[in-house]
């Protein structure tokens, strides 16, 4: 790799360290290709990326964001994941983790926010960014349809009470008549 290509390399991860907010720092050592290429479809299928970069590149892309409190875990065979969905990113490596132990999590970071792997474990276990996004919509629809039934209620106990009021008066109306 040359000077140009270390140069693009660190513009371009330090442009991902600019617009995302989860970094994932994995340790690939001693994971197959066929194991690697799994994680990246993994990855890709949650919307995230999966990345090997030169730890030395990588650190210096760090420097002065808010990710620079992971650069001391960018030692040996390491990878970064990354994602707008934080949630996505740590349950697909915590996933991967299980059912291949050549994978370590090693930490990550929550903007500026450094977490251990239990940490990222604790992430991965919180529900998806779709998921509370239903669960938001379902609280936000609640009180509206309760409040619609609140508002409703009255209205129809008038309407039996007129109602009722109504034939009491034509029942009293016809016994007078008689």
């Amino acid at each position: 790799m040359n000077r140009a290509e270390k140069a693009e390399l660190i513009q371009s991860l330090a442009a991902v360290f600019a617009d995302t907010s989860f970094v994932l720092v994995g340790q690939n050592n001693g994971l197959t290709v066929a194991a690697v290429s799994d994680l990246r479809r993994r990855m890709r299928t949650a919307g995230a990326t999966y990345k090997v970069a030169k730890n030395r590149l990588a650190t210096r892309a760090m420097d002065g964001t808010k990710f620079q409190g992971i650069a001391p875990l960018m030692r040996g065979p390491t990878a970064l994941a990354w994602s707008t969905d934080p949630v996505a990113v740590a349950k697909t490596a915590v996933d991967f983790a299980k059912i291949n132990e050549k994978f370590v999590i090693l930490g990550g970071a929550l903007g500026a926010q450094t977490l251990n792997p239990d940490g990222v474990k604790a992430l991965a276990e919180l529900p998806s960014l779709e998921t509370l996004r239903a669960q938001l919509l379902g609280l936000i629809q609640t009180p509206a349809t309760r409040i619609a039934g609140v508002l409703q209620a009255p209205g129809s106990q008038l309407a039996r009470v007129f109602s009722a009021f109504a034939k009491k008066d034509a029942a009293e109306g016809g016994a007078e008549a008689a």
